[in-house]
């Protein structure tokens, strides 16, 4: 009985306090984050998204263990080649401590220390959520996982800086069970750098959100950045939501900010 109390408590107390964060989950088993090594037969898209992803920490993304907080929880990332371990820690007013380990083996949770049984449905949502905060803290790494399918949509300036624009859809197989969704990524010309980005998304009655990068810190080679999270009308087009930005049509929802984020290299 207690442990089906503490299963539905938490289920509805974390799911409210996610629920701002529009997510994109891929399959980490299946990620393949390496650049193709054959430069010739690369696409335009994938040579630009490689040369960012360098800009941003490349290889070291792979062999890295990171701890950070997001929204009074504590994560840690810890990715050694092809091996995983994602973990979440936050304290809930009346059941204590809660614990939440992520691996290339499954999920599982301990409340106060204790291993707790969660079934099926909700082991996918606590994964999800857990895959979503890894897929946006470290992006642009996972815009080479095998799900993504990448699209060269042309230039276009923003704030008198110049930018490729790049489209993000994805596989039904490995996509997660977001897959329908479709991004869009402004990369600058000159810097190397992953700026902007926007999605519009179909679970949860559906909707579109622009993102503006803020803060970048480089830690151990590695950079982090932190986004302002705006809102706009269901079904416009992405191509068109930096001229909004640019002309303050678009409702600033929120600010996604990482912090106290503290990086060490596996050797």
């Amino acid at each position: 009985m207690r442990t089906s109390l503490i299963f539905i408590l938490l289920a509805g107390w974390f799911l409210n306090a996610c629920a701002p964060q529009q997510k994109k989950n891929t399959s980490q088993e299946k990620a393949n984050n390496a650049p193709e090594k054959n430069s010739l037969s690369l696409t335009k898209e994938q040579k630009i998204v490689n040369t960012v992803i360098a800009q941003h920490g490349g290889d070291l993304y792979k062999k890295a263990q990171v701890s950070f907080d997001f929204r009074d929880i504590h994560y840690t990332y810890k990715r050694n080649g092809g091996k995983y371990q994602y973990e979440r820690s936050f304290k809930h007013d009346s059941l204590g401590q809660v614990h939440d380990v992520l691996t290339n083996e499954g999920f599982t949770r301990r409340v106060e220390g204790k291993e707790v049984a969660v079934n099926k449905e909700w082991t996918n949502k606590y994964s999800n959520s857990i895959n979503s905060v890894v897929y946006f803290m470290f992006l642009p790494f996972n815009l080479n996982d095998n799900a993504v399918i990448k699209k060269y949509m042309g230039e276009t300036t923003i704030k008198g800086q110049p930018y490729h624009q790049i489209q993000v859809t994805f596989k039904q197989e490995g996509g997660g069970e977001d897959h329908s969704d479709v991004y869009m990524y402004w990369m600058h010309k000159e810097k190397n750098t992953m700026d902007y980005f926007a999605y519009s998304y179909e679970i949860h009655e559906g909707g579109v959100r622009f993102r503006a990068a803020y803060n970048p810190r480089t830690i151990e080679g590695i950079t982090f950045l932190d986004y302002e999270n705006y809102k706009a009308t269901k079904g416009t087009d992405l191509s068109e939501l930096t001229k909004m930005y640019e002309a303050g049509k678009l409702k600033l929802l929120s600010k996604i900010e990482n912090k106290n984020i503290k990086v060490s290299l596996i050797k």
